[in-house]
Formats: C-alpha cells, structure tokens, sequence
C-alpha cells in the first residue's frame, strides 16, 4: 500500500467508480462452462435451436469478426460460422450479478446496483483500504479470480466521467477521468458520446449547429434551456464534467406492480377466471410499459372465501412487457395450482423482477424475428389509441364482463388504494 494514502484523495469532493461487466452473459457462460466457450465466437440468442432471431450480446471474440449486438442470426452466421448460440439462463446470470457485487460491497457500503452488470462506488471513505488504483485494481483482480469475470473500472470525481471512463476501454480496462483531463479526452467527441445525451437530443443539437461536447460546453445557457428546458443545463454542465449525482445504495426500482380485484361473489368457473386474470393481466402490462419496466417473473394471487390467501409464480425465460405473455403465465399457473371449481373471492396478477427497459436486452426474440416486430408495433399502435381516447378504446372480446375487473382501466371508478394483509401488499392502481 502507498505510504501516504491521504493524499490520493481530495481534500473536498469524492472518489467514485463505475464497475461494468464486459460482455456479461457470454461472459458467465465462459466461467461455467471454459472448455467450451472459452477464446470462442458466442454470442446469446433467444431461439437458439431454430438458430433464428437476434444477437443479444456476443463475446469479444466474436466482436472482432464483425458480430454486432441487435443482428439477425442467420446474418451472423454468414461472417462467422463456427459462431457457437447460447440459449439465455437468467437464475444464471443473477448469480453472477450477486457474486460480483457481494465484492464490491466489501470495499464500501455505498454501492448503487443500476442494472444487473453494472454498479456505482463511493469510494471516499474507504482510504483504510488503499489509495483509489490501488482498490480499483484490487476489484478488478477479485472478479477475475473469484468468478472468472472481465469487467472494464472508470475511477472519477463523479458518476457521469466514472460511466464515461469506464466506457472508454473494454475489456478489462481501468480509466481515471479527472475533470482537468475533459477538454483533452471528450471535447473534440460528438454529443451522442455524452452519457445522458440520446440521439434525439444529438439530432436537435446538431440543428443548432453544436456538434461536439466541446461546442456544448461553450453554449450559451439560456439558449439551451430555451430549447431543451432545465435539460439544457444539466447538458452544458455535463460537457464541463460536472455533476452532483450522489450515489445511493438504497436505490431499488419499483420491486412489483400488480392488480387485484376483489370480486361481489364467488367464482367458480375456469372460463369467468381466465376473463378477470385477462384484465388483470392487460392493465399490469399497460403500467410496466408506461414505466418503461421488464419483468421476469409473473405471480398470482387468490383469495378463498374463508380469506385464507395464497401466492403462485413464476420465472419467465426472458424478461417481457408484453401481456400476452403476462396472461399465458398467469393461466398456466392457476391451471397448475388451483382445483377445479373451487370457489374464488379475489384475484391478483403481480409482475416482479423488474428492470429498466433501456438496460435490459430486449432484442431476446423468443418468436420469428419477422414477427416480433409486427407484435411490438400492434402493441404500440394500441397504447398510442388507449392513451388518446381511454383504455377501453383498444378491447378484446374476452375483456368484456360486469365484473370488478373490468373496471380497473377506469382510475376515475377504480380510484387508488393499497391493502397490506396475510404478510402481502396487494396494489390496486
């Protein structure tokens, strides 16, 4: 350990790291299984036995002939036929993820997870452990030895240059980002290269004729809150290198969201519960994409007349906001786990295991590749009519009934309330 510790940090301000895992789930596969995977061409696809659809994520091998995120397998195969397909495991993955970020809560107790192969560190206060490389290299050597895992480290004063940094050389690099370096390193770059900064807002920036970060840092403000309200700010603070985001260790996502309904009376039939978990299932859905949420696992709830209550679920192969895959679970689940004709006083269908659509690979095509696009752009086109003229602008003949489910598309009737029994919290919103 260096002598004098104390003067690798500053006297003001904090020491943060951005910890990114390198090609994270062909990454895992090669630590479960390096005979075969190791130094090969791979790459996860979602219909592996059909060799259809799309390239998830693929290893850096595979990179390195041409192999692209987002293309179409039998594209793929074509520039690398030894390119070996990998069904998706995603109790897999989570392993890993919770192994990799056990490590880092060893160096400090603040540590923001924001995806499943990537976290922030506050570092600050954690010079009894060494000066910031020193930890930084001491992270990455853990991961490498305890799960076999590349992962690429931006070190900086704050999270916007330790993402930047850390996106700067991979696999296995380690960046320092330190504001006095950010004329040099980002300004000649163009502003789709800030973090934070999407290609909409690129395309508008370059109408106003500022093409790099550089020219971003020089704008003047009013200009930009004009066009891209308090936005414009935070962007030219950024081409400066400045921000103030803290890292919090208590961020979690929303950990569920769900319906119930409880129903006047009794029901018994299999065909009137398929029609209610239907409308449960649509509204769950219609909330997971506003929030532009993924689940991975599906849950129902019911209620006997007694009130006694139980709870069924289910892990999806691949994350979805789709309900009509939401629906398919749900069935299968009360077909599986409930006798027929056994009478049922409430019904739920919760989605939990969520995550940020914009973090989660939802290239997974579990179907046609020719087909998946014509599904989202159907689902689409219906939550564009239902947000324009009311959620029952857009139903199915199943959805129809004078039950209390079909009433939750109506917030006016419906109203908001949460119920907290039995040890569950049930969400009727």
């Amino acid at each position: 350990m260096s002598g004098n510790v104390q003067e690798h940090y500053p006297a003001k301000g904090r020491v943060i790291i951005h910890l990114d895992m390198n090609a994270f789930y062909c990454s895992v596969h090669e630590a479960e299984q390096p005979e075969t995977y190791s130094g090969k061409p791979t790459a996860v696809s979602g219909s592996v036995e059909l060799r259809k659809g799309i390239i998830v994520t693929c290893s850096y091998t595979a990179r390195a002939r041409g192999i692209k995120t987002g293309m179409q397998v039998r594209q793929a195969l074509k520039l690398c036929p030894e390119l070996m397909l990998i069904k998706p495991d995603f109790e897999l993955y989570r392993k890993y993820s919770r192994g990799f970020l056990s490590i880092a809560r060893q160096f400090t107790d603040m540590v923001e997870t924001v995806s499943i192969d990537e976290c922030y560190m506050d570092i600050t206060g954690s010079k009894l452990l060494g000066t910031p490389l020193e930890i930084s290299r001491t992270l990455q050597q853990r991961i490498r030895t305890e799960w076999q895992l590349p992962c690429s480290i931006g070190l900086a004063p704050n999270k916007l240059l330790a993402k930047m940094a850390s996106d700067m050389k991979k696999p296995n690099g380690l960046t320092v980002l330190r504001l006095r370096d950010v004329p040099g390193l980002l300004w000649d770059k163009p502003c789709g290269m800030l973090f934070g900064i999407g290609r909409k807002t690129a395309e508008k920036l370059l109408k106003l004729r500022i093409e790099t970060i550089g020219q971003l840092a020089m704008a003047d403000e009013r200009m930009l809150i004009k066009h891209f309200g308090t936005v414009g700010a935070w962007m030219r603070a950024a081409a400066h290198g400045i921000d103030h985001g803290e890292v919090n260790p208590n961020r979690e996502a929303n950990k569920s969201i769900g319906h119930t309904t409880t129903l006047p009376q009794d029901v018994t039939e299999r065909e009137e519960v398929f029609r209610i978990l239907l409308n449960l299932s649509d509204q769950t859905g219609r909330r997971l994409r506003r929030q532009k949420l993924v689940a991975s696992t599906v849950q129902i709830t019911i209620r006997r007349p007694d009130m006694t209550t139980i709870t069924r679920s289910h892990t999806l192969p691949a994350p979805t906001q789709s309900a009509e895959d939401i629906n398919r679970e749900a069935r299968k689940l009360f077909s599986k786990h409930w006798p027929e004709g056994a009478p049922i006083r409430l019904l739920g269908v919760t989605l939990q295991n969520l995550t940020p659509l914009d973090e989660t690979p939802m290239q997974l095509d579990l179907f046609d590749y020719e087909e998946q696009p014509k599904k989202e752009a159907l689902i689409k086109a219906m939550d564009a009519l239902r947000d324009k003229f009311g959620e029952d602008a857009v139903l199915t003949a199943g959805m129809l009934g004078d039950d209390p489910s079909t009433l939750i598309r109506n917030k006016r009737i419906r109203g908001t309330s949460l119920q907290k029994d039995d040890g569950l919290l049930y969400i009727d919103e």
